[in-house]
């Protein structure tokens, strides 16, 4: 299915599942390719542009992404850093075929009513081996000892009351790269298969994503954040030993306190578009294992005011907690100055509006970003800064993030 929709259309959604039983996942694999219509928006009107399309496609599928820098129009704060990935900051299509897999059955939507032709297509579709290439010189946009100094910085910013938590990230990046986008999206979803995992495809900008985080989905009436804030890395090869780094992160009071930050932030957010009261958090400090990483997960949900639209909940909760900190519009503002290059599609999400209106979108993380023109490959890594905050240990988990990205870029 990836194949054939990356070798016919400059531009597909390829959202996977990867097995995962989280709650609210209703698809194993989620497709959309092909544009019946487009829409690309930098920030400026973009929101009030997306909601009269979305109105105009009502009862459609609708796929796309909305960029980090949605922030230069939802809170008046512009970035000064150049855009090298060729993603614009909002960017919807309604598609001519989704394809929906579940672990027995796959569906095939088309609006030229020829599904034998694809699933024909999609029987005889031959993968080709990806050449040897040889591994890629990456840079870092900064040094250690400058991310170091920003830390201690950002720990000044704390203990004068500007902010309680930061997110600081940074940028590893390639130029001249020569690289099969859909080979290494296999290498990094095989390595590190995760539950909101994405190949995206925007003519010639990529999006490889191995991400295991939710940003916000919407069922029937209900809404639902599960911002992750606490990592701890697995031994795989010693079970016992694999328990107790679970029951470490579980009881780290590090990781709780930064988790909670974001939990009461997400609260807020979503206060601002829920109905009065049904607010809540269905789990908090929760331990999910993944292949090489324990992330401690929180739930928070609540029921959607009846008359707000999709871009009127975007306003209130975007970008997401987990990936700028508290108090939002304050860290995003000391984000822009101490970080050296622009987030982009980066701590911004992908995902799906369906016909019923329901929708539901991942936390950009994990990525690697491929921009085919250009021939320029970057990945970011970061983590949230407290007070507490340790940077040699804050640099070395960003590190640990970026574990199976580095694998795969040799």
């Amino acid at each position: 299915m990836l194949s054939w929709c990356n070798n016919r259309f400059n531009i597909c959604s390829f959202l996977d599942n990867h097995h995962y039983r989280l709650p609210g996942n209703s698809y194993e694999c989620l497709v959309g390719c092909g544009e019946v219509s487009l829409l690309q928006l930098n920030a400026g009107t973009a929101l009030e542009q997306l909601q009269q399309w979305l109105q105009q496609h009502a009862e459609e599928w609708r796929f796309g992404h909305l960029g980090y820098d949605l922030k230069a129009e939802i809170d008046d704060l512009p970035s000064s850093h150049q855009n090298k990935t060729g993603f614009a900051d909002l960017c919807f299509f309604v598609p001519q075929y989704v394809l929906q897999l579940s672990e027995t059955e796959l569906k095939i939507g088309s609006v030229n009513y020829d599904h034998d032709l694809v699933w024909q297509q999609i029987k005889t579709e031959v993968l080709q081996a990806a050449q040897t290439k040889q591994p890629l010189q990456v840079s870092e946009r900064i040094s250690k000892a400058q991310y170091i100094d920003a830390i201690e910085t950002i720990r000044k910013h704390i203990l004068r009351g500007d902010c309680y938590e930061l997110n600081y990230c940074m940028e590893f990046f390639a130029e001249n790269v020569q690289l099969d986008p859909l080979y290494c999206y296999q290498s990094l979803t095989t390595i590190s298969p995760n539950p909101f995992s994405a190949f995206y495809k925007v003519n010639n900008s990529y999006l490889l994503c191995a991400s295991p985080e939710r940003f916000l989905r919407k069922e029937e009436n209900k809404l639902i954040s599960q911002p992750i804030k606490g990592t701890i890395k697995r031994n795989t090869t010693d079970a016992a030993d694999d328990e107790l780094l679970k029951q470490q992160l579980h009881k780290s009071e590090k990781d709780r306190s930064e988790n909670v930050m974001v939990v009461d932030l997400v609260r807020n957010d979503l206060s601002r578009v829920c109905k009065e009261g049904s607010v809540q958090v269905d789990e908090l400090f929760g331990i999910y294992s993944f292949p090489q990483l324990y992330q401690m997960i929180s739930t928070i949900s609540g029921e959607v005011n009846d008359a707000l639209t999709f871009t009127d909940v975007l306003r209130a909760t975007f970008p997401m907690g987990s990936m700028t900190g508290a108090p939002k519009r304050k860290v995003m503002q000391l984000i822009e100055q101490y970080e050296q290059s622009r987030r982009g599609l980066f701590s911004g999400a992908v995902g799906y509006i369906a016909p019923n209106g329901d929708f539901d979108f991942n936390v950009v993380i994990r990525s690697i970003f491929y921009n085919a023109a250009s021939n320029y490959l970057s990945y970011m890594v970061g983590s949230g800064i407290t007070y507490y905050s340790n940077a040699e240990q804050e640099y070395e988990e960003c590190l640990l993030k970026a574990d199976a990205i580095r694998k795969v870029l040799g």
